[in-house]
């Protein structure tokens, strides 16, 4: 494992002319470099003699010159952020001024900090461990409402201390199976294999109930996919500009106008959807439709949830739009929901009826009991707020209100996923009366995985693949 003993800067503020811009130092020797060009407004202050988390008015100066009155703010180790000295420069926020003082300290023995490195040094030095560690980047991503508290609450350390519980188990259970094994040869047994049996299965239904909620934990952190689907010309595309309030993709007469997916996000209460209109379910007539539709289909796996849009037209045969065809859009119309319902038998599926306000709403020829809708105009912007409801309803995030453990990074997901096998595998072998060196095996395996997502086990390599993504200055 890398040991590093440098002292780094960065800028922690973005880049560009704003009031202010934070200047960030960390390492054993942070305190003193500042403090040599440091000099205090009122009176003659030595940085390195003041208390930890105390704020100094002040100058930088390069060899007599004032580069800009700063507030420089000490973080004495180990009660830092990453354990270590720690000096934050608070300078008015010119880019000029930044970049002279970067330029001074790197001059004078200061290393410019890599990506994530000032959280790397937190997690090298016990600060926490590596699922809080990845939880700051999801944090400073997060974008909505739910992506916000998910990584808030394994920031603080609800993920784990859930993993660290399972581990302190295993581990326990471990030392007593390696011990059976140093007494082989007097048929020994220290541990208990009822007990072992009741914590095995105790363990497996949580790393299940872990890895199942990463189906939630996932789509609230990167956004609920949603397909909006239907025929061509039933309003998709108006619908999604309705939903963003604004003209995003093209609205035509012409049947077939969107031939290729187009994607945009909005926030519903605190929740981060993607919506993707789709081009219109029908024999195409072109090859390049015929690529659309093959894509409308991807897009349904992909989607949590489908928004299955209908003309109100179609439904009614008193409708004053009443076409010829109606008849068969209701057949082609209940053979796909047939279809998407029998492939994908989990997806979530709402039934909108568009341009109600064309038609009368009693007479619709489809049993609303077996298909209950929800009609809108996406046209003139009505029913929309029964919809975005609706959506909302779908999305489970119950165990997130009441704070339980959902896991969103798909890291993690793999390591729970293989921890569970390897558990699953114990479990076989103990209803097997498997002998105890070979437990062993799927116990350590188990072990691993689970002290991968906590930093317990880490190579340089796992370490590079996390923080390469971080920010400059974090």
């Amino acid at each position: 494992m890398k040991q590093y003993q440098d002292t780094i800067i960065a800028l922690a503020t973005p880049a560009g002319s704003g009031a202010i811009g934070v200047i960030r130092l960390s390492g054993p020797d942070a305190i003193d470099i500042v403090n040599r060009f440091f000099q205090s407004k009122f009176h003659q202050k030595d940085l390195r003699n003041v208390p930890t988390h105390t704020v100094h008015l002040g100058y930088i100066k390069d060899d007599g010159q004032i580069l800009d009155e700063v507030l420089v703010s000490i973080f004495k180790n180990p009660q830092s952020y990453t354990g270590e000295n720690v000096v934050e420069i608070s300078v008015h926020g010119s880019p000029y001024i930044q970049q002279q003082i970067l330029q001074l300290f790197l001059k004078n023995g200061v290393r410019h900090a890599q990506a994530g490195e000032f959280t790397l040094r937190a997690f090298l030095n016990g600060k926490m461990d590596l699922a809080q560690a990845e939880a700051v980047a999801d944090l400073i991503a997060s974008d909505s409402e739910t992506s916000h508290r998910l990584a808030l609450q394994q920031m603080r350390g609800g993920f784990s201390s859930e993993i660290k519980k399972l581990r302190d188990e295993l581990i326990h259970f471990a030392s007593l199976m390696e011990l059976e094994l140093d007494f082989a040869e007097e048929d020994v047994e220290f541990a208990d294999r009822q007990q072992f049996k009741d914590l095995v299965q105790r363990i497996k239904q949580t790393l299940k109930h872990l890895v199942d909620s990463f189906a939630t934990g996932n789509v609230l952190k990167e956004g609920v996919p949603v397909a909006i689907i239907g025929e061509p010309n039933v309003g998709k595309s108006t619908l999604l500009n309705a939903l963003l309030n604004e003209e995003r993709a093209i609205v035509s007469d012409i049947a077939g106008t969107t031939r290729d997916v187009i994607e945009d996000e909005l926030v519903l209460n605190g929740i981060r959807f993607r919506f993707i209109d789709t081009a219109g379910i029908r024999e195409a007539q072109d090859q390049i439709e015929k690529i659309g539709i093959r894509k409308t289909y991807e897009k349904i796996k992909e989607a949590k949830v489908v928004v299955f849009l209908i003309d109100a037209c179609a439904l009614s045969q008193k409708s004053s739009c009443h076409e010829p065809h109606h008849q068969k859009v209701l057949q082609e119309f209940e053979t796909e929901i047939q279809n998407i319902t029998r492939k994908y038998p989990n997806k979530k599926i709402l039934i909108v009826v568009n341009k109600v306000d064309k038609t009368n709403r009693k007479d619709y020829q489809i049993d609303t009991r077996k298909y209950p809708v929800i009609e809108i105009s996406a046209k003139h912007k009505t029913g929309l707020d029964r919809l975005n409801n609706e959506l909302v309803s779908l999305v489970n995030k119950g165990a997130l209100d009441q704070n339980q453990v959902v896991v969103s990074n798909a890291r993690h997901y793999q390591a729970l996923n293989d921890a569970l096998q390897s558990i699953i595998q114990v479990e076989n072998g103990l209803n097997t009366d498997l002998s105890g060196d070979l437990l062993s095996i799927d116990i350590r395996a188990a072990l691993h995985s689970l002290g991968e997502i906590t930093g317990d086990i880490t190579t340089d390599n796992l370490l590079d693949n996390i923080f390469r993504n971080f920010c400059i200055g974090k």
